[in-house]
């Protein structure tokens, strides 16, 4: 009965990139809630979150879909390291999913601290959701924070492919996830100012639409009037691509390849029944 009521396998995955990536939104858009309307925390605070979040999103989804939480992680790994392209679309669109029903619960587990910090749902509290240039109050250019989404991205996935390469010594004992949790909080404190290190297109447009749908009608537009949803979307998708093709570049093609098992060793039992 239990096999009959499983999903097929690429519905499967698609579940657990939308589990992972709700599980992330919920604890990075909260957190941004919580210290903006709710005054509660700050930058480190925001930071931290984002990276812990990361951190079990990826735990929930890894064994399944292998938790890549975002669009540009998946394009990324299906131009480089042959993720299947078949699966590229449905992947985005089960990350955006998920990110768009995690703003949902905040915005609505906010309601009243939102509706008293910014009555009108305004430029004010719109980065509760989704980021801005220069974080609505810096001078950042639309182009500015597309060259910051792609350098900051880029770092993102340069890193993220070396931690994951077997051929790297890359980090054992399930331990992966957490240090690309550090990885994100640390792109947070180095890297926020200019475009609030989005570096994710889902994490950016499954929480404006969901705020556009509950009462921000500016929110694809940035403090200037400028059209931006797009620049969280270009931007990580172009940075992606950069930045697993130059960890290929600069280390990958230098490392060795795995040794091969020797064919004429036998394979040992680990099953050996009495």
């Amino acid at each position: 009965m239990a096999e009959r009521l499983r999903l097929p396998p690429l519905g499967r995955e698609m579940a657990a990139e939308f589990a992972g990536t709700m599980i992330l939104i919920l604890f990075g858009v909260g957190v941004v809630a919580q210290v903006v309307a709710g005054g509660i925390g700050d930058h480190d605070s925001i930071a931290w979150a984002w990276g812990i979040g990361v951190t079990l999103g990826v735990y929930v989804a890894a064994t399944i879909s292998g938790g890549h939480l975002n669009p540009a992680v998946t394009f990324a790994l299906a131009v480089f390291k042959g993720f299947p392209w078949r699966k590229v679309a449905p992947y985005m669109l089960a990350q955006t999913l998920g990110a768009f029903v995690a703003a949902l619960v905040v915005r609505w587990n906010y309601t009243e601290v939102l509706a008293r910090f910014d009555p009108g749902h305004t430029i004010k509290s719109q980065g509760v959701f989704s980021t801005l240039p220069g974080n609505g109050t810096l001078p950042v250019s639309t182009w500015g924070a597309l060259r910051d989404q792609i350098i900051g991205t880029a770092i993102l996935l340069f890193i993220v492919v070396a931690l994951t390469d077997l051929r790297n010594q890359p980090p054992l004992a399930n331990l992966a996830p957490v240090v690309i949790g550090f990885l994100v909080v640390a792109i947070g404190m180095a890297w926020g100012t200019d475009a609030g290190y989005a570096i994710n297109p889902a994490r950016d447009f499954g929480p404006r639409l969901a705020q556009f749908l509950t009462g921000y009608g500016g929110a694809w537009r940035d403090q200037y009037g400028d059209l931006y949803f797009w620049v969280p979307i270009v931007g990580p998708l172009v940075g992606g691509v950069l930045g697993a093709g130059l960890y290929g570049l600069l280390v990958g093609r230098n490392l060795p390849e795995p040794a091969r098992p020797d064919p004429t060793r036998p394979e040992p039992q680990y099953d050996v029944k009495p």
